[in-house]
């Protein structure tokens, strides 16, 4: 049964959760929905799931990897202190920069936001990146320190850093004089100050935050008499409904079965008609008849409406600013799988099913580009960062599509005749007894340490180091470290470029031959280096299947027998220890790989190759690049 609106604009707030990766935005909205007195006790613990117990993330990676990839939003009705009842849209969006398109398309519809800072870690590098789009986007931040809870949390230090990054940025008087709230997301409580021991605070809950947005986040500023305007931020999609625009209305009033005009970005208009029209209710859609300016809404039934296109009215079709999202830094070549294994283990293997799902993938992710390549069987991805296409091939791959992909490559610019590189701000916090190695290692890529200071038992360092000196440095840091250093990095800047490119300090061993993986072989390769394979694997020739402990390429027989002879072996009874394969991950393998080898991704497997699998194909191309930068005789 449709429900009328219930609020005007007056009574709605429409407010964003930012901040760092980690920070607690996830846990935050989950507990707040647990407090708005919406559902049934234990309702929202059948949605929860994942390592967390996360509510907003529901989809598989985000609770694998406990991180926020997608941004979401849900709605609550609060009854304030005054009296009145308030309708509060949360836009939960992800923390990492990777994924910052998400944070500048919805940041659209928002009128202020939470900006939420860990008690211990302080402001962090994704911290001043969502911070800053906020402020472009006019919005004045209520600030929540979160984590209050940690025995080493020290909210005094952060307020003051968050003071100094809103100066760094640029803010204006009225951002500077920023409300302050104190809490435990995961705790359930919050406090405007904090007066009283932590203990007694406990017995509180999220009321003041839910105040703070009645009284900090204006009201949306709404032209409920001009012609309809509805933005669209974020597309989804139905099985029953097909395509579903999700945006704000800007102006105006939109009704179901309503005719309007789609306004493209480029200027185009198109007629449409709106079907259902869906408003948000908690963490579910509920159908209506109509949504007022300054609430977000769901309109299914417009096939062809896309992110950026405004729905308006057919009679004055006028269009709002598209979104601006800031351009791509890596790119990667994404490829048919043309390995001798290719086609046995995925559904979707030719170029155009990958060309159909990566055109597939444009219409709602803004932040990626998609080219052709050099042949018809190619296609130049560029995105945010590694993570950001790393996400895009393991959806890919969970989807049964197989295909390969090449070395991540930095997307450099030409300003007055000079190529110009990114430099990203680098943080680093490792166990005080791994400093060293840490410098040691950022340094040989020509990071340059911007600070350091203890921080309890971790050490906080910050670096300047270029984009391309981060391929594969993460690998490396956590090894150093014993897995406990945790490093976030984040674009700064564009510098002209200095030196050569870093390269892999490590050969590998490539197959020779094709077969099954004998343990007698990988015995007499132990000391050779490491391996990624293990007895009983398949392999073919051509396939990297361990690191070499030099710096040289070396090809290997992993597939030998021992022969049979008619006598007996001195140590036949002697028990042989095979060291354990290392089983690279997607995101490994992608940081790992050189440019003359390629990732072969499947629904089941992730291994590396040579892009020429036939040994004398590698050295005939070697010997032509050895003559072409050959220098000319004088």
């Amino acid at each position: 049964m449709p429900t009328p609106p219930v609020a005007t604009a007056e009574r709605i707030r429409n407010v964003a959760i930012i901040a760092h990766v980690d920070h607690g935005k996830t846990t935050l909205v989950d507990e707040l929905l647990r407090q708005s007195g919406m559902f049934r006790e234990g309702e929202l613990d059948k949605l929860a799931g994942g390592q967390h117990d996360l509510i907003m993330d529901s989809n598989p990676l985000e609770r694998e990897r406990g991180i926020t990839i997608l941004s979401k939003n849900c709605a609550v009705t609060y009854h304030a202190q005054n009296g009145s009842d308030y309708r509060i849209n949360i836009i939960d969006t992800p923390g990492h920069a990777d994924f910052g398109g998400e944070v500048e398309r919805v940041l659209r519809l928002a009128d202020g936001c939470l900006l939420l800072v860990d008690a211990f870690d302080g402001p962090m590098p994704q911290t001043k990146f969502v911070l800053g789009k906020a402020l472009e986007a006019g919005l004045r931040p209520v600030v929540v320190i979160n984590k209050c809870d940690r025995p080493e949390a020290d909210p005094k230090r952060v307020l003051h850093e968050v003071f100094d990054l809103l100066v760094d940025l640029g803010a204006e008087d009225h951002a500077l004089d920023f409300p302050v709230v104190y809490c435990s997301g995961r705790e359930g409580w919050a406090s405007p100050t904090l007066d009283r021991p932590i203990d007694d605070l406990r017995a509180g809950d999220l009321g003041p935050i839910f105040e703070s947005i009645v009284r900090e986040v204006p009201p949306p500023s709404a032209n409920p008499d001009r012609p309809l305007q509805f933005l669209v931020t974020s597309l989804d999609y139905s099985d029953y409904l097909g395509r579903i625009a999700i945006g704000r209305v800007v102006a105006g009033c939109i009704r179901s079965g309503q005719q309007v005009a789609i306004v493209r970005r480029d200027g185009n208009v198109e007629e449409g008609r709106v079907g259902r029209l869906l408003r948000f209710e908690g963490l579910s859609r509920q159908e209506t008849d109509e949504v007022n300016a300054g609430d977000l809404c769901a309109v299914p039934g417009l096939p062809t409406v896309d992110i950026g296109d405004t729905i308006a009215d057919p009679e004055s079709p006028v269009g709002l600013p598209p979104v601006r999202v800031d351009e791509p830094t890596i790119s990667m070549l994404f490829r048919i799988n043309d390995s001798p294994f290719a086609g046995q283990e995925g559904k979707y293997v030719t170029s155009r099913q990958i060309r159909d799902r990566l055109l597939k993938e444009l219409e709602r992710n803004v932040a990626l580009r998609v080219k052709p390549g050099e042949s018809a069987e190619e296609f130049v991805v560029s995105g945010r960062g590694l993570l950001h296409l790393g996400i895009l091939l393991e959806t890919m791959r969970r989807e049964g599509y197989e295909l390969s992909v090449g070395r991540a490559v930095v997307i450099t610019k030409e300003i007055d005749g000079v190529t110009y590189e990114p430099v990203e701000t680098l943080v680093i916090d490792a166990p005080s007894s791994a400093v060293g190695a840490v410098m040691e290692l950022v340094g040989g890529r020509r990071g340059e340490l911007r600070k350091m200071e203890p921080r309890g038992d971790v050490m906080h360092l910050v670096f300047d180091v270029t984009s391309r000196a981060l391929i594969g440095l993460r690998g490396r840091i956590l090894t150093a470290t014993q897995g406990e250093a945790v490093m976030h990095h984040r674009f700064d800047r564009y510098e002209p470029v200095s030196g050569e490119r870093i390269r892999r300090p490590v050969g590998v061993l490539i197959a020779t031959e094709a077969g099954q993986v004998t343990a007698y072989a990988v015995e007499n390769l132990a000391d050779r280096g490491i391996l990624f394979v293990a007895p009983g694997d398949r392999v073919y020739t051509g396939q990297v299947v361990g690191e070499h402990n030099r710096d040289n390429d070396i090809p290997v027989n992993i597939v030998r027998e021992k022969h049979l002879t008619n006598i007996r072996s001195s140590t036949k009874e002697a028990t042989v220890t095979l060291k354990a394969p290392r089983r690279l991950t997607l995101e490994a393998a992608l940081e790992y790989v050189e440019e003359d080898e390629l990732v072969e991704i499947t629904p089941e497997s992730v291994r590396l190759r040579k892009r020429l699998l036939d040994e004398g194909e590698r050295k005939r191309a070697e010997r032509q690049a050895r003559d072409r930068n050959r220098p000319p005789p004088s």
